[in-house]
């Protein structure tokens, strides 16, 4: 399990990245379309991942993992399932919140 991304939902991507890119000198490292755009933080390997698909969506950690299904079928108990593991692009992704409320986002690339 890996750290990769800070999943941050936004209404405005261009706003977003007037602040985080061009304000405060975060590094454009891929885009997905016109909806969705990682940046480097400095210091770190964690990239922030700006996305304006659902900007009513929580803020949270990304972890990837080799295997979504695996993850979701060892953790069924201690983690309350949000959104069941579902196929995105290059693999498989879930949501998920921990017992004190918090959202974190479980994806691998296994199709990838």
């Amino acid at each position: 399990m890996k750290l990769e991304f800070l999943f941050t939902p936004t209404a405005d991507l261009k706003a977003s990245l007037a602040l985080y890119r061009d304000g405060l000198g975060f590094a454009e490292v891929w885009r997905e379309g016109d909806a969705t755009v990682a940046l480097a933080l400095p210091g770190t390997e964690v990239q922030l991942m700006l996305d304006a698909n659902d900007p009513d969506a929580p803020v949270g950690p990304l972890f990837v993992v080799d295997s979504v299904e695996a993850f979701h079928a060892a953790r069924a108990e201690t983690l309350v399932v949000v959104d069941e593991p579902s196929e995105i692009p290059g693999g498989f992704l879930a949501t998920y919140q921990d017992p004190g409320g918090a959202t974190l986002y479980v994806m691998d690339q296994s199709t990838d």
